[in-house]
């Protein structure tokens, strides 16, 4: 298992979380297996917005003896008063939500609060006005909530929501095919995803992806919106080199998904590499480094992807990338303009032209 900090609450988080949209589909014992079989393979990150209400108990079967060494994220406004999942903003149901998920999870605290599932601005404004931020802000100041979460699929909301609450986490939907305009909750264009992820690297609001599959769309050629089947390997790569990722939360429901998806961390960087959505890539994703590193081997040694990335959270405030990028072993500056990286880019990315701009703009 690899993995990464929060900037913002000093959690270490599991690069591979557990997400919980298919768990009810299973029978008990084999969702507690699951869970315990991620938990012991290292997985320490768990998304507790279930289908179905009845897979609260399952959590405290599989995980009670270990509390103290996960990390649940909790949605108050994800209802479930009549049994499986509802939506609510009314602060009196998430008060009964809230305390019948704790009761039968049997714990007394939540790592990450969640605000959950504003798409619309006027999503915001009910949440707001009808008690649901009320009553999970008193929770925070009682030390019930440890951790303000928010989860959307709209980046203008998000950054509105982000403007005006204290956000430690963020929970947004990212894949190729929602990155490139194709999906459901497709939602902004490709520059307005990556301002969010670029906002929430330079502030230290940790990133967990919901649907990273995009529902099982891009696994499946025959319902693929680029005509083409991902693998899921691929696609949680592809996610992780997103800046301000910290956890990818693919639904489970079996102990045979836990062990392939464990199989990630040794799979090859072949298997891992998705350049291939070069050859789907929009109008507006053309000619932009996605940090995917299908142009290595460099000659000279250049970490290409990161050398990038660094660049972009730089101009875009981070006032820690420049360090980082003056840690790394060798800079734009060291380029020799040899051509390879632009051969092989599937961005269609001139990266020799880069190369010269970020040396001028870092010094080096």
């Amino acid at each position: 298992m690899e993995y990464r900090i929060n900037k913002k609450t000093g959690d270490r988080i599991s690069v591979l979380g557990f997400g919980t949209s298919y768990i009810a589909e299973a029978k008990e014992a084999e969702a507690v297996a699951a869970l315990r079989r991620a938990y012991e393979g290292g997985v320490n990150y768990f998304d507790l917005a279930t289908a179905d209400g009845k897979t609260f108990p399952y959590f405290r079967k599989a995980l009670g003896d270990v509390r103290k060494d996960v990390l649940y994220q909790i949605h108050f406004g994800a209802d479930y008063s009549a049994g499986t999942y509802g939506w609510s903003t009314d602060g009196e149901a998430v008060k009964r939500s809230i305390a019948r998920q704790l009761e039968q999870l049997g714990t007394d605290y939540i790592d990450y609060g969640f605000i959950h599932c504003i798409d619309e601005l006027s999503d915001w404004r009910e949440y707001q006005q009808n008690g649901a931020l009320d009553y999970l802000m008193e929770l925070k100041a009682q030390g019930i909530v440890r951790h303000i979460g928010l989860s959307s699929h709209t980046p203008s909301t998000i950054q509105r929501v982000l403007d005006e609450a204290p956000v430690d986490m963020l929970m947004f939907s990212v894949n190729p095919g929602y990155d490139y305009h194709k999906g459901e909750y497709a939602k902004g264009s490709v520059e307005e995803r990556a301002s969010v992820y670029r906002r929430c690297e330079a502030e230290g609001i940790g990133i967990s992806v919901m649907k990273p599959f995009s529902g099982g769309q891009l696994l499946d050629a025959s319902i693929s919106p680029f005509g083409e089947a991902l693998t899921q390997y691929q696609c949680l790569q592809y996610a992780l080199d997103r800046p301000g990722v910290l956890t990818v939360l693919p639904g489970i429901s079996s102990v045979e998904q836990v062990e392939h998806l464990l199989g990630f961390f040794t799979a090859s960087e072949e298997e891992r590499d998705y350049s291939i959505i070069g050859s789907f890539s929009p109008a507006d994703a053309v000619g932009k480094c996605v940090y995917c590193n299908h142009c290595k081997p460099c000659p000279v040694g250049l970490d290409i992807g990161l050398i990038n990335k660094y660049y972009d959270l730089a101009k875009n405030g981070d006032s820690m990338a420049a360090e980082h990028y003056g840690g790394l072993d060798f800079h734009a500056a060291d380029c020799a303009q040899c051509g390879h990286c632009d051969s092989r880019c599937p961005f269609s990315v001139v990266q020799t032209a880069r190369m010269k701009e970020i040396a001028a703009y870092f010094g080096r």
